[in-house]
């Protein structure tokens, strides 16, 4: 009797040893489970999975973020994604088809960017305009179509550039400041305009280029209705006229590194913080390694500007073991009611090759008013709209 007692009291043990274990077992899975859901769920890492150059997202206050930007799949247009969480982005579809029998844009559709105003929706946007009595290689205006969605459709608001500056244009960026103005910010591209400079001296010395062709940024009023501007633009910012600018080096790579007779400042971006003007812009071969993001300040929409000298605030990190090349051509975020800002920026790594993806880094304006863009990052961290929550 005392045997089959202890017999039945092994077995009652191992029972409840088995049981236990098992409890235990599922318990761990049950928490590394929930540790890799959290880990994928509220995280995040660059690039974004979308082949776009030139990224521009729109808050449309509803809870949902609009992404636009060059290539992505557009024909002869600009095509849409969004998000709301700024992740996980749904394509929507085309949303501006221009190259059609009565379009005055027919090739180059660039940098789109989409703004909300009154209620209606406007895409500003660079193209090759139609008319070319002259056959010039490079005949670039900017347009602007309206629509009530943001993705569309839209349509131009007049079958025409938005204005003849008498020069190729690119690159539009639209500010609206407190007083209610619209100021519009654009590119002058390089084609058929050499610069003398101390740069363009040296490459001719060297036997590299007879001449050196610069891109320049302009500022000028724009009409509220976004038909026209007003007054006469202004020239903002450009390349530097000397070598021992402390913003030579860095914008001059184009010539000294990638061997091309040319020097950019485009891509530029205008926010206003603390009663100061910034305006964050490109430099560089769009297509090399070393495009990179500079910026410079100003107490008045239409400068002086004056660069920083602790440019570029972005550049590729390849150099310093990093996987990412081509930083540039920037917009800005603004989270509302949180003192919060991203860049949003494209680039490229060792896996998308010579295709341009999206990046979202955070950006900051220090205590001393310098502004710190804390990328490019490939690394997980904590997705955007969780982490200004937790803040």
């Amino acid at each position: 009797m005392r045997y089959k007692i202890f017999y039945n009291f092994i077995v009652l043990s191992g029972l409840l040893l088995v049981t236990s274990s098992c409890k235990n077992i599922k318990t761990q899975n049950s928490e590394e489970k929930a540790e890799i859901i959290t880990k994928d769920t509220l995280t995040y890492k660059n690039p974004l999975d979308i082949k776009f150059g030139d990224p521009y997202i729109l808050d449309d206050q509803t809870g949902t973020y609009y992404l636009y930007g060059t290539g992505g799949g557009a024909v002869d247009g600009f095509s849409a994604y969004s998000s709301t969480n700024l992740v996980d982005w749904k394509y929507e579809k085309q949303i501006y088809f221009g190259n059609k029998e009565d379009s005055w844009c027919i090739s180059a559709f660039w940098a789109p960017e989409c703004y909300k105003f009154n209620g209606k929706y406007y895409l500003f946007y660079s193209a090759n305009w139609r008319e070319n009595p002259n056959n010039e290689l490079e005949n670039f205006h900017i347009g602007v179509a309206i629509s009530d969605s943001p993705i569309g459709p839209f349509e131009d608001i007049k079958n025409k550039p938005l204005f003849e500056p008498g020069y190729p244009i690119i690159d539009s960026n639209v500010f609206q400041d407190e007083n209610g103005k619209y100021y519009l910010y654009y590119s002058r591209v390089c084609y058929k305009h050499p610069v003398k400079s101390e740069l363009a001296q040296w490459a001719k010395d060297k036997g590299l280029f007879n001449e050196i062709e610069e891109s320049w940024i302009y500022g000028v009023e724009l009409s509220p209705d976004f038909k026209s501007v007003i007054g006469k633009p202004v020239l903002l910012l450009q390349p530097p006229k000397t070598l021992d600018d402390k913003n030579s080096e860095w914008e001059n790579r184009s010539v000294t590194l990638d061997n091309v007779n040319r020097r950019w400042t485009e891509g530029s971006y205008l926010f206003k913080k603390n009663d100061l003007y910034y305006m964050m812009y490109s430099a560089n071969h769009y297509a090399g390694e070393n495009y990179a993001i500079g910026y410079a300040t100003s107490k008045s929409p239409l400068g002086p500007f004056k660069k920083s000298d602790s440019n570029p605030i972005l550049e590729k990190n390849s150099n310093k073991g990093g996987d990412v090349t081509g930083t540039g051509h920037n917009s800005v975020l603004h989270l509302k009611n949180a003192d919060k800002m991203f860049c949003v920026y494209h680039g490229r790594t060792s896996k998308t090759g010579e295709k341009r993806v999206v990046f979202i880094d955070e950006m900051r304006i220090l205590n001393d008013g310098s502004l710190k863009v804390y990328g490019p990052t490939t690394s997980r961290k904590t997705m955007p709209l969780l982490e200004n929550k937790n803040k």
